[in-house]
C-alpha cells in the first residue's frame, strides 16, 4: 500500500536546469586562468551536481590552496555569467507547478543558497518553492545530506509536514544524502547521472511528466 508523501526536496543542477554548460566552461576558464591543467570536456561533465570541491579533488586532483584558489575565481565568473547559462528542462515547470498546487516543495542542492536563488529568481522559479536550501558560503555546509538537513529544518520553521519526504535528483549523491534521513529518492532520468547511480532509487522518472505520475503513486509504506 502506497502513502502520498508530504513534501518534495527538488535538486537542481540535472533535475530542474540543464545548467552543463556554464559550469564546466567557467570552470575550464578559473582553471586556465590559474595555470592549471582543464580535464577534458568528459570529465569536467562529472563537476555537474556534487559539491564543487568533491570535484576539484576526484576530478582535477587538486586539495588545500590550489582548490581553494580555483574555487573562488569559479566563483567570482560563475555569478557574474556563468550561472544564466543553462535552461530549464523541456515540462520541469509545467511538472513542478503541478506538483505544487498539492505538495509543499523545496529545494535541495549542493550549490551555495545565495547562487541558487539567484537562479531561480532569474528563470522564474522561486516562487514555487517553500524553501531553498543549498550549500553555505564557506562550504562547511555542502554534503547532500548536510543540505537535505537544513532543508527539512528550514521547512519544520515554516511548519511544513516532513513526516513523508521525497527526493528527486540525478545524481548518486542525491540518493545518498536522501538516504541518510530515510527519505527515498526518485532519480530524474533526463538528468546528468550514469544509470547505476539509481541502484538505490525507488523509481526512475523517464521525463517531468512521468516524475507527476510516479509522486501520484504515492511512497511505499514501510512495514
Amino acid at each position: 500500500m502506497n502513502e502520498p508523501c508530504t513534501v518534495i526536496l527538488v535538486d537542481l543542477d540535472g533535475t530542474i536546469m540543464d545548467s552543463a554548460a556554464g559550469i564546466t566552461r567557467t570552470l575550464a576558464v578559473a582553471l586556465e586562468e590559474l595555470g592549471l591543467p582543464v580535464p577534458a570536456p568528459s570529465r569536467l561533465l562529472e563537476f555537474v551536481g556534487p559539491p564543487i570541491m568533491d570535484g576539484l579533488r576526484d576530478v582535477a586532483g587538486l586539495e588545500g590552496d590550489d582548490a581553494a584558489r580555483v574555487l573562488d575565481r569559479y566563483r567570482t565568473l560563475y555569478r557574474a555569467s556563468g550561472a544564466f547559462e543553462a535552461e530549464p528542462y523541456a515540462g520541469i515547470r509545467d511538472a513542478l507547478e503541478t506538483l505544487g498546487r498539492s505538495t509543499p516543495l523545496a529545494i535541495a542542492t549542493s550549490k551555495p543558497e545565495s547562487t541558487a536563488t539567484r537562479i531561480l529568481d532569474h528563470f522564474g522559479f522561486a516562487p514555487l518553492f517553500t524553501v531553498i536550501a543549498g550549500a553555505s558560503e564557506d562550504e562547511s555546509r555542502s554534503d547532500k545530506a548536510d543540505v537535505v538537513a537544513r532543508a527539512l529544518e528550514l521547512l519544520a520553521e515554516r511548519h511544513v509536514d516532513v513526516s513523508r519526504p521525497l527526493m528527486v535528483g540525478d545524481r548518486i549523491h542525491d540518493v545518498e544524502g536522501a538516504a541518510a534521513h530515510g527519505i527515498p529518492t526518485i532519480m530524474a532520468g533526463w538528468g546528468y547521472g550514469a544509470p547505476e547511480e539509481a541502484a538505490g532509487a525507488i523509481a526512475i522518472a523517464d521525463s517531468p511528466a512521468d516524475l507527476v505520475a510516479l509522486v501520484r503513486a504515492g511512497l511505499p509504506t514501510v512495514a
